[in-house]
């Protein structure tokens, strides 16, 4: 009984670490310092088939240490994003390189879904051109005279 017992242990053990995903994979440190000024880089010449990733001030080992640019394999259908500092209630944290699907990317007039650019998106905006009249007594609430 007690070898069935250990080895139902063992093999739920090695099950759920198998599945299971760092607690720490998703999470953004914060810090009370922003970094320092972008240092200055000279951007090569295009390279076909890359795209060119600038430099940016990393956090490792207690300080900020210059990560110089360089070239990443482009990814056909995607939009490459270089990391960057947020702030966020009077703290930094490092928003890290990623891939979106270009066709997940606003671009133009009305980007974002905030076509006058307050703040609010179209769908709760009230008054979308600016005119102020409110949308719902407006005959042409995205008169484009008025943006």
């Amino acid at each position: 009984m007690r070898k069935l017992v250990m080895s139902a242990m063992v093999a739920s053990a090695i099950m759920v670490s198998a599945t299971a995903k760092p607690v720490f994979a998703d999470t953004e440190i914060y810090f009370n310092t922003a970094p320092p000024a972008a240092r200055y880089e000279v951007v090569p010449a295009p390279r076909a088939g890359y795209v060119w990733a600038p430099g940016y001030w990393d956090y490792r080992g207690n300080q900020h240490r210059w990560r110089t640019g360089h070239w990443v394999k482009s990814r056909p259908g995607y939009v490459y994003y270089a990391p960057t500092w947020q702030q966020s209630n009077g703290r930094y944290y490092l928003q890290k390189e990623r891939w979106v699907e270009s066709s997940r990317v606003a671009r133009g007039p009305g980007a974002y879904g905030d076509r006058d650019r307050d703040g609010i998106p179209n769908k709760n905006d009230r008054d979308r051109d600016g005119d102020g009249v409110q949308n719902r007594y407006d005959n042409a609430p995205d008169n484009p005279r008025y943006r």
